[in-house]
This record gives C-alpha cells, sequence and structure tokens, in this order.
C-alpha cells in the first residue's frame, strides 16, 4: 500500500536507486541530499528566456526552458524538455523529471518530480514526491512541519503510522490530482488517480481512484 511501485511507476524516473531498499515511499524523502551528492554531475544544457540565477550545483537537460526571474539553488537535477516559469524558486535537493512543469511563483524544496509532472501556479511542494503525470492546482500548498512537536504520521482506518521524519509533506501518486487552493497536511498519502477537489483541507491516506471534496452545500439567497 504504501510501497514506492504501489504509488509510483518506477520506470518514469531515472532516479530509481532513491527507492532501492525502501519499504514505505515516505523513506525515500530523507535520501534525496546523498542521492544528488552521488549522482549530480553539473551541467547547463538549457535555455534561458531572459534572466535566472542557477547554482553551480545544478545539471538542467536539454530542451529545458528556464524563464526570467527564476531561481535555481540547488543542489537540483532538472530533466529535458521541462519549463521553468518565471519567478519559480527552486531550493535544496530537488529532482525533476523530464517534460515537466514548474510554474510562477512554486517553491520547490527536497522533492522529487517524476516525468510530465506538472506543479503550475503559485505552489509548495516541501519534502514531497509526486509521481508520474500528477497535477497540483493553482495555489495547491503540501505542507511538510506539523504545528505541534513531533514526528510525523500517516493516518489510515484508524491506524498511525510513524515514518520518523521531521518534515514530510505529502506522496501523491501517479496521475492524481489535487485542485485549486486544496492543502494536504503532513503526512498526506494520494494513491494513483485519486483526486483531491479544489478547498478540501486533506490528511491521510486516499486510495487510488477515490475523490475527496467537501460535503457542506453552497447556500444560495436573495441579497436583501
Amino acid at each position: 500500500m504504501f510501497a514506492p511501485a504501489d504509488l509510483f511507476d518506477l520506470t518514469q524516473t531515472e532516479h530509481t536507486a532513491l527507492f532501492e531498499g525502501c519499504d514505505h515511499a515516505w523513506q525515500a524523502i530523507a535520501r534525496i541530499a546523498e542521492h544528488l551528492r552521488t549522482h549530480l554531475h553539473p551541467g547547463l544544457h538549457n535555455r534561458c528566456e531572459g534572466s535566472a540565477w542557477i547554482g553551480d550545483q545544478v545539471f538542467i537537460g536539454e530542451g529545458t526552458v528556464v524563464e526570467d526571474g527564476a531561481m535555481i539553488r540547488g543542489p537540483a537535477i532538472i530533466g529535458r524538455n521541462c519549463r521553468i516559469r518565471h519567478n519559480a524558486y527552486i531550493r535544496e535537493n530537488v529532482i525533476v523529471g523530464d517534460d515537466c512543469l514548474v510554474g510562477n511563483a512554486c517553491e520547490l524544496k527536497n522533492a522529487v518530480l517524476f516525468n510530465r509532472c506538472e506543479v503550475p501556479h503559485l505552489n509548495y511542494v516541501g519534502d514531497s514526491i509526486l509521481g508520474f503525470k500528477a497535477h497540483l492546482g493553482a495555489g495547491v500548498k503540501l505542507s511538510n512541519v506539523k504545528l505541534v512537536p513531533g514526528l510525523i504520521t500517516v493516518l489510515h482506518e484508524g491506524k498511525s503510522w510513524d515514518t520518523g521524519l521531521q518534515k514530510f509533506g505529502a506522496l501523491v501518486g501517479d496521475e492524481a490530482q489535487v485542485g485549486c487552493n486544496a492543502v494536504l497536511n503532513p503526512g498526506s498519502i494520494l494513491g494513483r488517480r485519486a483526486c483531491v477537489f479544489p478547498n478540501v483541507t486533506w490528511h491521510g491516506y486516499l486510495p487510488p481512484s477515490h475523490a475527496a471534496r467537501n460535503s457542506s452545500a453552497v447556500q444560495v439567497s436573495a441579497i436583501r
């Protein structure tokens, strides 16, 4: 249920080594920094539109376009044919696959994006993994730190799984979608093709091909 292959098509990343030996996919989050230390070979093969700030511990693949105002601090590996839009902020320890979109005013930190993942508008993605063709709507936040002290747990069917992590945002399975302005609380897991509707605050495990939506109806009345 929480194994890497349960959530992600591991053929859709060039970084399968990150998941080797992981019983639970969230264990890979703590390995991202070390993986980059051993696999990152800096090189810029992209095209810039305007002026972007790119650190010296960054690899960017061919066909990727980095727009004006973007900051890629690194360490980071960004794949081929991606679009890094205006004012995107890619912080430390980030892996972005091929054909991905990182949009305007999005912030990524200690995160992995599988191929064809879209993080297009005003998103925060911290200490998280997003699967093949996963999509975040505008304003979606993957919260990665609890408001109260303690390790982050995953809740499912009344059971609490201790992840051992102080910082853990979400695991978003292949082709899962999160609607505009939704918030995934720390330790959220979305199965493949799951859907969180707009404005929902979600915590826990959402099974594959299931949807989470607000149940309260909008009331309409005449203005007096």
